[in-house]
């Protein structure tokens, strides 16, 4: 037999012998992987940090979706570079739990909007004067 043979029970030997498992295609980040993590991760605190402290915008709200817009791309760049997050690791089974959570979050928030909001609508109106007054 030739050693191309051997090598792939070379390497689960060597996988299990290490502790190592890419049974589901989840793999280990390289030196390459993780720089290009730390380097967008850098920018991308360092962008909205400019953008605060640089008063950049005369508009707070644009200001503010844009830190919120870079804050999301930030997730994706932890979630891909330092988690090792795709489609094929897990059996797929963590972008299904990534998916969950995120539905979960959207729902508990419109909840709380939703009641938040109906709150305010059906309160009383009260004005300064009734406000002094209250004990």
């Amino acid at each position: 037999m030739s050693s191309q043979a051997h090598a792939p029970a070379n390497e689960d030997a060597h996988n299990v012998h290490h502790g190592h498992s890419h049974g589901y295609g989840a793999g280990h980040g390289s030196l390459k992987t993780y720089l290009i993590g730390f380097v967008l991760a850098a920018i991308l605190t360092a962008i909205p940090f400019w953008l605060v402290m640089g008063d950049v915008f005369e508009n707070k709200l644009i200001t503010a979706v844009l830190i919120m817009i870079f804050a999301a791309v930030q997730i994706v760049v932890h979630m891909v570079c330092f988690l090792h997050m795709n489609p094929r690791s897990e059996g797929g089974w963590t972008i299904m739990a990534l998916i969950f959570t995120l539905i979960i979050v959207a729902i508990m928030l419109a909840g709380s909007f939703w009641v938040m909001h109906h709150l305010n609508v059906n309160m009383m109106p009260m004005s300064p004067e009734m406000m002094k007054n209250m004990p």
